[in-house]
């Protein structure tokens, strides 16, 4: 990514020290954290205070939890706020907290006077392991999930293993959505890894997750430096999520957790790329044992209708000219470019997936 790039700090109770790292990359002394209030409670004051003993006036915004932040009304009140502190271009923004808050935070500081600085410490698995590397930034709408956004690339990324020793199981099962992605996209010997190792990652294994975590930056980093944009190559990153959002919007993204919607995304994806012959049997069922393992919430409870679901993936942005394109897998460790997929293929694998997830 040229001038864009940045690194990623990866390990054992960085938010203690957050401040050195700061001064590495002669950050402005003015910050704003922007984090929720779960988050808050665990990890602000170690950072600001961090942050204070290296000189660095720090302004806290603090929002309730939830996907349902990740709004244009939210985005606004922050713009608000920066205005009445007359927060200059100087500034930075830090993003302290999962997907939602890196995604929200830095739609923010990529907007506001045309862009700020912004640094990514994500609390999250998922947030280390994906939503906080590449630069995607952005805010849902009613009607469509992250259609409105920027690519923002950090300053860097500041993601502290420590953090997953409070996370709540169901945030360790968020994040392994992504990291068997990972994966089934573009590293056999990697899901081999998770497969042997799930257990252990899913019951918070430091050891474990710290190599997931590495991995996966790895494997999203070779995406993104070859393809900022998304123009071509960084589609294959959208693997699960076609179907996936629409299933998040199904439960107006309170019922499933995105990477619980992207499992669910990959099987019924997997799903069409077996009825279009793209993978064999055997390798299909191998994906869909790994997700088995993995305890996701039923899909009963939506009763599921699919003329509302095909509506949210036609809305989806990885549609092109009416059509809905998809990255299908191929075999474990490789998957095509997006292809134009037919709807009744589409209607077939949702019903597949609703079975799936009784």
């Amino acid at each position: 990514m040229g001038d864009r790039t940045y690194p990623i700090y990866i390990g054992n109770n960085l938010l203690q020290n957050a401040g050195k790292y700061f001064i590495r990359h002669h950050i402005g002394r003015t910050l704003i954290i922007v984090t929720d209030e779960n988050v808050a409670r665990r990890y602000l004051h170690p950072i600001i205070k961090s942050l204070k003993k290296k000189n660095y006036s720090v302004q806290t915004i603090i929002l309730p939890p939830g996907e349902k932040l990740k709004s244009l009304e939210t985005a606004g009140k922050i713009f608000s706020q920066l205005l009445l502190w007359n927060i200059e271009r100087s500034a930075t923004i830090i993003a302290l907290g999962g997907g939602v808050i890196g995604d929200l935070a830095g739609f923010v500081a990529a907007t506001y006077q045309r862009g700020i600085g912004f640094v990514q410490i994500p609390t999250t698995l998922l947030a280390q392991v994906d939503s906080s590397v590449g630069g995607k930034v952005g805010i849902n709408h009613p009607l469509a999930k992250n259609m409105i956004g920027a690519f923002y690339q950090p300053a860097f990324v500041l993601a502290d293993t420590s953090v997953l020793r409070t996370l709540p199981k169901r945030e360790l099962i968020c994040g392994m959505g992504e990291v068997v992605k990972y994966g089934i996209i573009m590293d056999r010997q990697f899901f081999e890894y998770v497969e042997r190792y799930l257990v252990n990652a899913l019951a918070g294994d430091e050891k474990i997750l710290t190599h997931i975590i590495e991995r996966s930056c790895e494997l999203k980093a070779v995406v993104v430096s070859k393809d900022e944009k998304e123009g071509h190559l960084r589609a294959i990153l959208n693997f699960g999520h076609t179907i996936g959002h629409a299933l998040e919007h199904s439960g107006h993204y309170g019922f499933l957790r995105h990477g619980e919607a992207i499992l669910y995304g990959m099987i019924a994806e997997t799903q069409i790329a077996f009825e279009l012959k793209m993978i064999s049997f055997e390798q299909k069922e191998r994906i869909e044992q790994m997700i088995q393992r993995i305890p996701i919430p039923s899909l009963a409870p939506l009763k599921l209708k699919y003329s509302k679901l095909i509506t949210a993936i036609k809305k989806d942005k990885k549609v092109k000219d009416g059509s809905i394109r998809m990255t299908l897998p191929l075999k474990i460790g490789k998957v095509s470019l997006p292809m134009s997929v037919a709807e009744p293929f589409v209607q077939q694998s949702i019903e597949y997936v609703k079975i799936f997830g009784i």
